[in-house]
């Protein structure tokens, strides 16, 4: 298809430095916001310099202007992780709130598309399994959680006021747990946190019993279900995510085995409003996008883990 212009907020990101990369190499030219609370420059420095890439440090909850023409508006800022959200939770609502209002307000200007990237935690710790995207979810509003589910759901209900109100081209993904190359060591996501115990020698910790579940996609799956998403002209939210469930404990022994680390596994409290359990219902995804994840778990792991001791020189001569 012909190049596009488009801005990615949170491009510095996990995932949105993935993006950015696969949006580049479609020819694409991409502009990055992001004020680098949670994403990290060096996620971005092999774009630097490419004709097809600027980056400008930005707080996406101030007055955004991009000068020229912007055919997508893809917003991917904000913290996603347990341990950024309960440290930044002032921060995760703005960008929730006057983030996606100031996007939204770039779209409507610009006459872009406008993408919001939203989550697996607007289901809460849900009722009903798997997880549909006609299900309302099961929500805290003032518990912990609260301020990165809620800060999502009015992401989501403000995206769907401009389409309806504004007539604003709109798409929402909703991402389940995704894992990859990039993930911060200290983000205190379960898989980062397991493979550097590991990579540490330190024994494993699981929260609650370990029989909860999780259903992990590898990072290049997710990016391939965001573009074709981009392409459609559906307006309603889609779940992206690996229908193949893992409970916590069989991730860590998962992870133990790959890594080839003897530590002991530990057990804490299960935190507050930790869903038991998430599996996204992608029927929607297969049928509007042909779309389903193709890199198996394990095999993800093993990239994961590898690309975990090379950037950390830890566990690479023992």
């Amino acid at each position: 298809m012909e190049k596009m212009q488009i801005v990615l907020t949170g491009g510095a990101g996990f995932i949105g430095s993935h993006l950015t990369g696969f949006l580049i190499g479609k020819g694409h030219s991409v502009i990055v916001l992001d004020n680098l609370i949670t994403g990290r420059k060096a996620n971005i420095e092999s774009f630097i310099g490419n004709e097809n890439f600027d980056f400008i440090e930005q707080d996406v909850t101030k007055s955004i202007d991009i000068k020229g023409n912007v055919d997508f508006v893809l917003h991917f800022a904000s913290p996603a992780s347990p341990i950024d959200y309960l440290k930044y939770p002032i921060q995760t609502l703005k960008v929730g709130a006057l983030g996606t209002l100031n996007t939204l307000g770039l779209a409507k200007k610009k006459k872009a598309v406008f993408l919001l990237a939203s989550t697996s935690e607007v289901y809460g710790d849900p009722q009903i399994h798997p997880q549909a995207e006609d299900y309302w979810g099961h929500v805290n509003p003032i518990g912990p959680r609260g301020v990165y589910d809620e800060a999502k759901r009015f992401a989501e209900a403000l995206t769907m006021a401009y389409h309806k109100y504004h007539n604003i081209d709109t798409r929402i993904v909703r991402i389940f747990n995704t894992f990859g190359p990039r993930m911060r060591p200290d983000d205190g996501r379960v898989v980062p946190t397991f493979i550097m115990q590991c990579l540490r020698g330190k024994p494993l910790t699981i929260f609650g019993s370990g029989k909860q579940t999780r259903s992990f996609c590898y990072v290049s799956d997710l990016v391939e279900g965001i573009y074709k998403l981009m392409l459609t002209n559906y307006h309603y939210p889609v779940n992206l995510g690996n229908p193949k469930e893992l409970s916590i404990e069989g991730l860590a022994k998962s992870i133990r085995e790959i890594t080839g680390k003897k530590v002991e596994i530990v057990r804490k409290e299960l935190p507050e409003d930790d869903p038991k359990c998430r599996k996204p219902d992608i029927t929607k995804a297969k049928e509007l996008l042909s779309w389903e994840p193709e890199v198996d778990v394990m095999d993800g792991l093993r990239k994961t883990v590898k690309w975990f001791k090379d950037t950390s020189n830890i566990g690479n001569n023992e």
